[in-house]
């Protein structure tokens, strides 16, 4: 679809897009083709040959995640924990999205640490859970339709540590109010906004551009007040490898997979979406091939922008020590120690290499083995390419 209309939206729409959101059409276009490079694989029983092109590594193809996703469901399994687990989902009103659109690096700063910081001081209080969790965080910007719907999804522990070192489990079933977590959660965004707009930190163009004078700006936060906001908890999971399952999921998910899209014909593309307001009923739209990819672009985020972060019991720094600790706690230490134990001797067991190639799609019985390489070229010669246009 991008080889076919990206070439006429770029050429219409070029100083519109920043060089992220350019760069994403160009190397999507290019994914899996003789233009990336590739090599040559030969099956070490019957000879037969094929060439495989490299992808794009693009984190915003949805061809490339697959790969990632395993790698990371098998990099963070290891930090699983024998409790429940809860989906708590922060979403951003129209209004403040807006504002995000025009303040992406800000804002989605401002999302993550405000979630975090709700979740941590509400499962602290002792009215309430009274123990310090671990959360990971995930940042979506798109809706069914590829509109602009800012959230994060989040997983937090169903427990956790106490201030002198008990384990302390959530309510079976129910993790923390959301009215509550609703409340806190815009307080606290709307504050982190408004400490932005203080050091100049926020931009305001087109139909905003009134909000930068500060009268204007604190008549508008004062309205947000007004609105509920939508935190949404759902139950807990089956189990945490289920919850990995599920994160895993989420973490490397684009705006839009190629399974949704039906038909590209006469310059039109129609996908399917989820109509969540009547009933999650499946349904199709159709929309122009420029219409199509300027709501695709909305989603790409800035460049170099973490949109997976963990916090508290999960957080990088002290990962380890305080997961030790509640294994511990739990009585899930030996296991762990097992399931370590069995890991370690299936990497010392590795092969040279011709055991994990795929095997041949000709005979079945040989390996295909990599015989010969391509060379990939740099981004910045991919960039000054003219755009690729391939209908095969």
């Amino acid at each position: 679809m991008i080889r076919r209309c990206g070439r006429a939206f770029l050429e219409q729409h070029t100083a519109k897009l920043s060089i992220a959101q350019q760069r994403v059409l160009k190397e999507l276009a290019l994914c899996r083709t003789a233009a990336l490079g590739g090599h040559v694989e030969e099956c070490s029983a019957c000879a037969v040959r094929r060439i495989a092109y490299n992808s794009c590594r693009n984190r915003h193809c949805p061809k490339c995640q697959a790969s990632s996703r395993a790698e990371w469901f098998e990099r963070h399994s290891a930090n699983l924990l024998p409790v429940d687990y809860h989906h708590v989902v922060f979403t951003l009103p129209p209004a403040v999205a807006e504002v995000a659109f025009q303040n992406q690096q800000a804002v989605y700063r401002l999302l993550f640490a405000a979630a975090w910081q709700t979740l941590r001081e509400i499962a602290a209080d002792p009215k309430h859970l009274g123990a310090e969790i671990g959360m990971t965080a995930v940042l979506h910007t798109w809706g069914q339709t590829l509109d602009y719907h800012p959230h994060l999804h989040c997983v937090a522990t169903g427990g956790g540590l106490s201030p002198d070192g008990r384990w302390i489990s959530s309510k079976p079933g129910f993790f923390l109010p959301v009215k509550v977590l609703s409340r806190v959660f815009r307080g606290k965004l709307l504050a982190g906004l408004t400490q932005a707009f203080q050091r100049g930190g926020l931009s305001f163009y087109g139909r905003l551009s009134a909000l930068a004078r500060p009268a204007a700006f604190a008549a508008w936060r004062k309205s947000q007040y007004r609105t509920d906001w939508v935190v949404y908890s759902k139950p807990p999971f089956g189990g945490p490898v289920q919850v990995l399952k599920y994160l895993a999921r989420y973490t490397h998910r684009v705006a839009i997979s190629n399974r949704r899209l039906v038909s590209l014909a006469d310059g039109r593309v129609t996908f399917r979406y989820r109509d969540y307001r009547r009933g999650r009923r499946l349904r199709t739209m159709t929309l122009a091939g420029g219409e199509f990819l300027r709501r695709f672009l909305l989603h790409v985020l800035p460049p170099g922008f973490m949109k997976v972060r963990s916090y508290g019991l999960l957080a990088n720094c002290h990962r380890q020590e305080k997961l030790a600790c509640c294994r511990e706690l739990l009585g899930a230490a030996e296991a762990c120690a097992e399931a370590a134990a069995a890991d370690e001797a299936a990497v010392s067991t590795v092969d040279d290499g011709s055991q994990s190639a795929p095997p041949c799609p000709s005979c079945g019985q040989g390996r295909m083995i990599r015989i010969d390489s391509m060379v990939r070229p740099s981004v910045a010669e991919l960039l000054s390419r003219p755009f690729h246009f391939d209908t095969s």
